[in-house]
């Protein structure tokens, strides 16, 4: 008997010592388990279109419903003081340095979750000290970063209020040019914001923004501040999440970007799976194929026409070398999903899981064929600061 409690005292002391040495080093990892437990999103039904509420009062009860689970969000950042500001040789030649005010930052965010996680940009709040979120009910409160994709340029917020209202996450893939949309933030700091447009544009990449590229593009003005706002169709549900404009002078200029919903779902699974998105990667260098690059490698002039990816370059040893990928080889398509350009085949490889084999539809010497290349993990990269 004495011997069963010692054991089981020791067992007991372990546990807690490991415990204490998580919760001191990582304490991520126990965030992450609260985070599979806490975390319940509310999605529109499956056969619900962003076009099926009016424009009249649908636009105005749309708005009501979505603005109130839009936030503001307010970051702080310590100055960077000048090392050497204490040594006596600065302070003699230079006198005593004051230190410089900290510096600031304007965002939006979406409530997605009833528990408190907000959705926004990485950029919103990225190298932020301290994190603040104002809710359209004016209360406020401290935020906590739970996760971040740099990639995509989301993160996930979590906040410690009850009684907060929740955005109904839509189904972005269903949209189509001319849809209507409304774009909710709080642009220059004025306050909640409403503004109202059109789906310009699907699909938008190559832009230079992020490594991971499939925005929205709206008419509805976006601004400074607006950024980690709702974009919602006629029946407030979310569509997206604005991101970015395109601007010669600072203000809107009818051209506005959003991170569709269906991007952000992806991150928030693998977030509060992992920890982190896990990406697919099979290790070769790609280029658009063009007139110049099909001569190069001996394809017909008119296998460019219909577009593709030609690869100019295989690791040695990575997942296409060893699924018999070659330089000269054009892929077409990645898990039955046609790719066009660089962009798209980045963004479908990204999509693969990792360890499970998935097709590869190749164009060889003018011969189609499939081949299975099982994707390696991409690794994270460094964080850049903006």
């Amino acid at each position: 008997m004495k011997r069963t409690w010692l054991l089981f005292s020791q067992t007991v002391t372990v546990l807690l010592a490991a415990y204490f040495v998580v919760a001191t080093l990582k304490p991520e990892w126990l965030d992450r388990g609260r985070l599979q437990q806490g975390l319940s999103v509310i999605e529109a039904p499956a056969g619900s279109a962003p076009r099926s509420a009016g424009a009249g009062a649908g636009f105005a009860s749309a708005a009501k419903v979505a603005s109130a689970a839009v936030v503001s969000i307010n970051t702080s950042k310590a100055a960077a003081r000048n090392p050497h500001a204490e040594d006596p040789w600065f302070k003699f030649f230079f006198g005593d340095q004051s230190p410089n005010e900290p510096q600031g930052g304007l965002g939006s965010g979406v409530i997605i979750s009833a528990t408190g996680y907000i959705l926004t940009n990485n950029h919103v709040v990225e190298g932020a000290d301290e994190i603040e979120v104002i809710l359209n009910d004016t209360r406020k409160a401290k935020a906590q970063v739970i996760g971040t994709d740099p990639d995509t340029d989301l993160a996930i917020l979590k906040i410690d209020l009850d009684k907060l209202p929740v955005i109904v996450l839509g189904n972005s893939d269903a949209l189509q040019v001319g849809d209507p949309v409304m774009a909710i933030g709080n642009p220059f700091g004025v306050g909640q914001t409403v503004t109202g447009g059109i789906v310009s544009a699907l699909g938008r990449n190559q832009l230079g923004i992020n490594t991971f590229e499939n925005f929205i593009q709206t008419d509805a003005a976006i601004n400074p501040g607006n950024s980690g706002g709702a974009l919602v169709d006629v029946n407030g549900h979310l569509m997206g999440i604005n991101t970015a404009i395109y601007s010669r002078s600072g203000g809107s200029m009818g051209i506005g970007f959003a991170i569709p919903v269906s991007t952000a779902k992806q991150v928030l699974e693998g977030i509060v799976k992992d920890g982190q998105v896990t990406r697919g990667w099979i290790g070769v260098e790609p280029q658009d194929l063009n007139p110049e690059l099909a001569e190069t490698f001996g394809l017909k002039p008119a296998a460019a026409k219909d577009g593709g990816v030609i690869i100019t370059g295989v690791l040695q040893n990575g997942p296409a070398a060893q699924a018999g990928i070659q330089p000269g080889d054009v892929i077409t398509a990645v898990d039955g999903k046609s790719v066009r350009n660089v962009s798209q085949l980045l963004t479908a490889v990204a999509a693969l899981k990792p360890g499970t084999p998935a097709p590869l539809t190749v164009l060889r010497k003018d011969k189609e064929t499939e081949i299975a290349v099982t994707p390696g993990k991409r690794q994270r990269p460094k964080v850049q600061q903006r």
